[in-house]
């Protein structure tokens, strides 16, 4: 006869087990879900079924804006960017209309005192204005009509003695 080992146990004299309280073999626990799960930025699966398709959205949070790894100061936004002209004629007519200019030399005329960065933005600009007519040919002076040789060779002169580095900038 086999032998059996003694056992602290003592038969039924714990709780009864009801129907209640008793899982059926074919029943697994549920478990509580806390959080998103691991990886559901790369799972494409999960996120297809779980609502309407978004169309190439970038998974990846935050702004796209590019960053500048080089610090700016204030004088360097502050300048106004160049202008560039076809030729030196459209130069001179944007000369001329510029309300700025003609606003400060108005005060000029009646004797007013400007800022100093005004009084820089005259004279450059004044300064480019003589260079310009000069350029061009025009003066201040009456133009005689000439047609001689000679005009026709010094206007000749004049067009070859043009730098052309004069107008890139």
């Amino acid at each position: 006869m086999a032998r059996q080992k003694k056992s602290r146990k003592v038969g039924k004299i714990g709780v009864s087990k009801t129907p209640s309280n008793v899982r059926k073999p074919n029943e697994k626990r549920v478990k509580k879900h806390l959080g998103k799960p691991a990886g559901s930025r790369n799972n494409e699966a999960i996120t297809e079924n779980q609502g309407p398709k978004k169309v190439n959205k970038d998974p990846r949070h935050g702004s796209k804006k590019p960053v500048s790894l080089i610090v700016e100061s204030k004088t360097q936004k502050s300048e106004p960017k160049k202008v560039k002209y076809f030729s030196p004629t459209q130069e001179l007519a944007a000369i001329e209309q510029d309300t700025r200019l003609a606003a400060l030399l108005d005060k000029i005329d009646l004797g007013k005192k400007i800022s100093r960065e005004d009084q820089q933005f005259v004279d450059k600009t004044l300064a480019r204005h003589k260079v310009l007519c000069d350029l061009l040919g025009l003066n201040d002076e009456a133009e005689e009509p000439k047609e001689s040789s000679d005009e026709l060779n010094d206007l000749y002169s004049k067009f070859e003695a043009i730098d052309i580095n004069d107008f890139k900038d």
